[in-house]
């Protein structure tokens, strides 16, 4: 790994369909493409941390964010690096994200505990897929903190992820946005709010339409949506105060005030459509 690199991928366990729409509201430049059966990858361009911001905290909102917007059962684990660490950090629905940190030199700075739980979220064998995790948290002086991040992607192609070659963990953003062109990946850029809003709320007619065909599903869509903004509106108020260096973290905020954000307007649309297909009866 290139020691000043500083990057990060998204894994996302859903078909680039569900995963184009509320990557938008991220609002970063990305390139979305297939990861395997059931699973996509998005590269960011990587501008939201060229500004001081630390690559960590922005994915992680992202994470949390996707991993909400694109809907229950489908993680989104974020896999980043930078000059002195390694790490990821794996989003479930409205679960505590868990996450992981090794040093650039494969030093483990995490705790055992948190590899078990992301085993166990993401489905994996609690035997066979557990003991090929266990060396990643060991510590060994040869296998270098990027080798440790491709570790985990190798125990992951057992769930199906399959990356295409050459969209590996360590590299430059540059290099990632290369490869990914070259597999004609599809462009995620922000259009404004009034073309997301419009993308989204298709989005949510196709995902929750079989919610809304009896009266106590539609409690369940509302329930959600109102979950997601309680979550959402304090979230970025919180983010942005830490990312205008308001609060504690300074800039820190940045990445969960889009989370925030994201979360906001899902449940935003998710109460308006079921409002809407309530009064068309």
């Amino acid at each position: 790994m290139n020691a000043t690199a500083v990057g990060a991928l998204l894994l996302v366990r859903a078909e680039p369909s569900a995963v184009r729409s509320p990557a938008q509201l991220l609002r970063e430049p990305q390139l979305l493409l297939p990861a395997g059966e059931e699973w996509s990858a998005l590269v960011p361009e990587g501008a939201a941390w060229q500004d001081g911001e630390p690559v960590d905290r922005v994915v992680a909102g992202w994470a949390v964010a996707l991993a909400v917007a694109v809907g229950l059962g489908r993680p989104v684990l974020a896999l980043w690096w930078d000059a002195d660490r390694v790490g990821f950090t794996l989003a479930s629905g409205f679960r505590r994200p868990v996450g992981y940190v090794w040093l650039t030199d494969g030093t483990p700075a995490g705790e055992d505990e948190a590899m078990l739980t992301f085993a166990a979220r993401l489905g994996l064998d609690p035997v066979i897929d557990v003991q090929a995790l266990a060396p990643l948290t060991r510590e060994n002086r040869e296998i270098s903190g990027a080798d440790r991040l491709r570790g985990l992607v190798a125990v992951l192609s057992r769930a199906g992820l399959e990356p295409p070659p050459g969209l590996t963990p360590g590299r430059a953003p540059a290099e990632l946005y290369a490869v990914a062109e070259a597999r004609e990946a599809q462009t995620v850029e922000w259009a404004g709010w009034r073309d997301a809003v419009r993308t989204e709320l298709h989005a949510v007619e196709e995902s929750f339409d079989h919610w809304l065909r009896e009266p106590r599903e539609r409690r369940g869509l509302r329930v959600l949506g109102a979950a997601q903004l309680a979550v959402g509106l304090p979230l970025t108020v919180w983010g942005l105060r830490r990312w205008s260096g308001r609060g504690p973290g300074g800039r820190a905020g940045g990445g969960w005030a889009v989370a925030g954000a994201v979360l906001t307007a899902q449940g935003a649309l998710l109460l308006a459509y079921e409002r809407r297909r309530v009064s068309e009866g």
